[in-house]
């Protein structure tokens, strides 16, 4: 399998939660996680020529990221006040779908979109 990368960037964490006792993820955790999604991906998309969420056309956004009306009032309201284009629309779902596979989940969710969107903004330099 081709390797691709990907280039996110994200906000800086304030000082008082690195300062925390927390429970992190570990590198092995993390790479599980990401080889587990990768699987769900391959899975979905093995009837097509793609193997990648990343890789989805308009007609695999259809078909494999279908979102519930809480998610369409979410992106409705990010499109209107961020002045996202119908291409920007597309790679938030992609990414959402990204997200609901590393967290294991079969739907895309609210959180899943919110997330995306974020990262979106940040590409940005919306926020």
């Amino acid at each position: 399998m081709d390797r691709i990368d990907i280039h996110v960037d994200v906000p800086a964490v304030p000082y008082k939660d690195l300062m925390q006792d927390s429970m992190a993820e570990t590198s092995e955790e993390i790479r599980k996680r990401v080889t587990k999604a990768r699987a769900l991906q391959s899975e979905r998309l093995k009837r097509t020529k793609i193997y990648c969420n990343a890789q989805m056309s308009s007609r695999h956004i259809k078909k494999y990221c279908k979102i519930d009306n809480k998610c369409c009032a979410l992106l409705e309201t990010a499109i209107d006040k961020l002045g996202l284009s119908a291409r920007a629309y597309n790679r938030v779902l992609k990414i959402a779908r990204t997200i609901a596979d590393l967290a294991g989940e079969t739907d895309i969710k609210v959180d899943h979109i919110s997330e995306a969107i974020q990262y979106r903004s940040l590409d940005r330099g919306d926020l």
